[in-house]
């Protein structure tokens, strides 16, 4: 049976989402679904939600628990990474405490401050990781899930470019949807593609039976004024591609809206809010525990809500079927005007022999320009951590747009000092945490 090992499977309202999708193919085996956390009774909820789901879609899976990493890992196919380090606690210390400076952070988990140190406390797990898989599963996919994206995969290709790994995320697929129905026309059948980094890839193609559809996109903005104040709408505007992820998200990327509250109010953000996103993943999880602690099935999406691309890759490489999606792989001349090394967002296909990232060529130069500030940060994030250097942390935030637009200097040194001894146990000795080896 072909295996799928779960690492973080207690992250359990997106542990089902993925199951669905997975267990929706016909055509797939009988699968061995290994799953793994750190915590217990997380675990022992992503068993029982793996059941649930199974029992419910009629799909017959060997389930196994594990919260050894090892144990889970051996002979595995597919690993499918969507851990959080810290938990919701380092969330808030990323938010929180920058905060405190000024520093305002929307989502604080992909660039920024935020996404900085919640890289440097992820590499020393993912360094185990690859240690782990290198000896227990060679051969198997790593297919990662967990931010932030571009650095994680840049970090796993750094410490073990021998492993086959993919960063996955579903926004290319979710913007185009929900353009598609901003201006009132079906998903099914557009034509559509997106190439720059995580998060701020930029739509270049997107049409309907050969007509190209950003002009109803500019005629709808045309039509309604609180279209512009959305922060992706005024990114739109001012470079002249849509890009691919929540304007919260977005926002983060940029020294444009964060910067004063004239902005903020504008384009209707609202700072720190990740933590009450956190706080409403945790009672999804406390629901889906007391529903089935109770004997009753855990809701799942409608099927025509697929957007997953690890199922996918599963289903393609175990039954061959052609398809293409978006991934993040490092730039070994996919784009041209993006530094090669780094870690870039582009389309693929992926077939049984796997995972075939397509040369694009050049995104715009604007957003390239846009791009390449974002891959500065996570360039001095990874020489960070690979060089046991804490004056490259502290050049990551200073280069950040967002962070600079914000603090002085001397400001995000002492930041940065405040946030080290936050995350002092999950941070390397070298780094000037307690943490001393990989996990």
């Amino acid at each position: 049976m072909p295996t799928i090992v779960f690492l973080g499977a207690g992250s359990v309202v997106f542990t089902r989402q993925l199951l669905t999708d997975l267990l929706r193919f016909p055509d797939l085996p009988v699968l061995d679904l290994a799953l793994h956390d750190i915590d217990a009774e997380r675990l022992e909820v992503a068993r029982l939600t793996a059941l649930d789901v199974a029992a419910q879609l009629g799909r017959e899976v060997r389930v196994t628990a594990s919260a050894d990493r090892r144990s889970a890992l051996v002979g595995a196919d597919f690993v499918v990474n969507m851990i959080q380090v810290g938990g919701i606690a380092a969330t808030r210390v990323d938010l929180e405490l920058p905060a405190r400076r000024g520093l305002r952070q929307t989502i604080g988990d992909t660039t920024g401050v935020g996404g900085v140190f919640r890289a440097l406390r992820t590499f020393p797990v993912l360094s185990g990781i690859a240690r782990d898989m290198r000896e227990l599963c060679p051969d198997a996919w790593f297919l990662n899930y967990t931010n932030p994206m571009a650095m994680n995969i840049w970090w796993m290709s750094h410490v073990a470019p021998d492993i086959r790994a993919v960063g996955l995320c579903h926004s290319v697929y979710w913007t185009v949807n929900d353009l598609c129905e901003l201006v009132g026309v079906p998903l099914e059948g557009t034509h559509y593609r997106a190439a720059g980094v995580n998060h701020q890839a930029w739509l270049t193609e997107w049409s309907r039976d050969g007509e190209d559809l950003y002009p109803l996109l500019r005629a709808r903005i045309a039509s309604d004024p609180e279209l512009e104040r959305r922060v992706r709408v005024e990114i739109f505007r001012r470079i002249g591609y849509y890009p691919t992820e929540t304007s919260e998200h977005s926002s983060e990327y940029l020294d444009w809206f964060l910067r004063d509250d004239a902005q903020i109010e504008r384009f209707r953000l609202e700072p720190l809010q990740y933590i009450g996103i956190s706080e409403e993943n945790v009672r999804e999880f406390e629901d889906a525990r007391a529903t089935l602690a109770a004997g009753g099935h855990v809701p799942l999406h409608e099927e025509g809500d697929a957007a997953e691309y690890a199922p996918q890759i599963i289903h393609s490489m175990l039954t061959g079927t052609a398809r293409e999606i978006h991934v993040n792989v490092p730039n070994a001349g996919l784009i041209d005007n993006l530094p090669q090394g780094a870690v870039v967002e582009v389309p693929a296909t992926v077939d049984a022999s796997g995972v075939h990232p397509i040369a694009w060529g050049s995104v715009p130069p604007a957003g390239a320009a846009l791009n390449r500030a974002y891959l500065s940060v996570a360039e001095l994030a990874i020489r960070a951590a690979a060089e046991g250097d804490p004056e490259f942390v502290r050049r990551a935030v200073l280069v950040d747009p967002n962070a600079s637009s914000t603090l002085t200097p001397t400001e995000i040194w002492e930041l940065c000092d405040e946030l080290t001894a936050a995350h002092a146990a999950l941070l390397p000795v070298a780094l000037g945490g307690t943490l001393e080896e990989p996990r």
